[in-house]
């Protein structure tokens, strides 16, 4: 199915790696110029070469998104070399032990205050930054697709993960807001929430990718909550993802908006 993106140019956050990695190639491979966000130059740079080898065209587009001034220095950057931004996927979020490289997480009154900031400026800040800086231009053109990567933690709320939970629930009413502002512009704004997404770097083992029921027992049992991932025997990709996206930036959704779409395999159904 022609997605009609040859041309457009899509800034993805996060872009450097599992989810965000996916949904760079699935757009690029869909014919957008995409710039490849990140705050480590060799993995934006890795994407961005992967890209050009395929054919495809990318840029890498190194700031970082929990600073405003940092984003606009950024979002200029990539419309002085590529042209104007068409597609803004906030992908760029991370659960706590990721920044913590702790797996073992606090319950909300057992965790330190002062690391609520980092949580919610990553996961929820970040996504308003790029928003503000990409937006304005949109209007003018009146035309533009905003799509955020958000939770299941942020729609059911997950146990040690309070603060994540909430910013990414922020996300999705955030989202919708701007979506009744930005929707009479010509602009669509949408959301995908994930659960555990198996993928190249975790922490867990069952959600390594080649992880199945069969040789690992956590997987196993963890599937339980996953209908559709069960029936699969896994639990969701990367490309799984960078499908959705594609399909939300592309002009056969261009009536939808203000939708979360849940690819999840039935952990939450809404």
């Amino acid at each position: 199915m022609d997605l009609e993106l040859d041309g457009r140019v899509a800034l993805v956050t996060g872009g450097g790696m599992g989810v965000g990695r996916a949904i760079c190639r699935r757009l690029a491979a869909a014919g957008a110029v995409v710039a490849v966000n990140d705050i480590v130059a060799e993995r934006a740079q890795s994407v961005t070469d992967e890209i050009r080898k395929a054919g495809g065209r990318a840029e890498p587009a190194l700031f970082d998104i929990t600073i405003l001034e940092a984003v606009q220095d950024g979002v200029a950057r990539i419309v002085e070399s590529a042209g104007p931004i068409d597609i803004l996927v906030n992908n760029a979020g991370v659960v706590p032990e990721r920044r913590t490289g702790e797996i073992g997480l606090p319950t909300f009154i057992e965790m330190d205050p002062a690391f609520w900031a980092k949580i919610v400026g990553l996961n929820y800040t970040g996504v308003m930054n790029c928003v503000f800086a990409t937006a304005p231009a949109m209007v003018e053109r009146k035309s533009g697709r905003i799509i955020s990567v958000i939770s299941d933690a942020g729609r059911a709320g997950e146990a040690r993960m309070a603060v994540y939970s909430g910013a990414k629930a922020a996300i999705l009413g955030f989202s919708r807001a701007i979506a009744k502002e930005l929707g009479p512009h010509g602009i669509s704004v949408n959301t995908i929430a994930l659960s555990a997404v198996a993928h190249e770097n975790p922490i867990a083992g069952f959600q390594q990718l080649d992880a199945t029921p069969e040789n690992n027992e956590t997987l196993r049992k963890v599937l339980r909550s996953y209908p559709l991932g069960q029936g699969l025997g896994r639990l969701a990709r990367p490309d799984d993802a960078a499908d959705a996206i594609a399909f939300l930036a592309s002009e056969r959704a261009a009536y939808i908006t203000g939708q979360c779409l849940g690819v999840n395999g039935g952990f939450v159904m809404s």
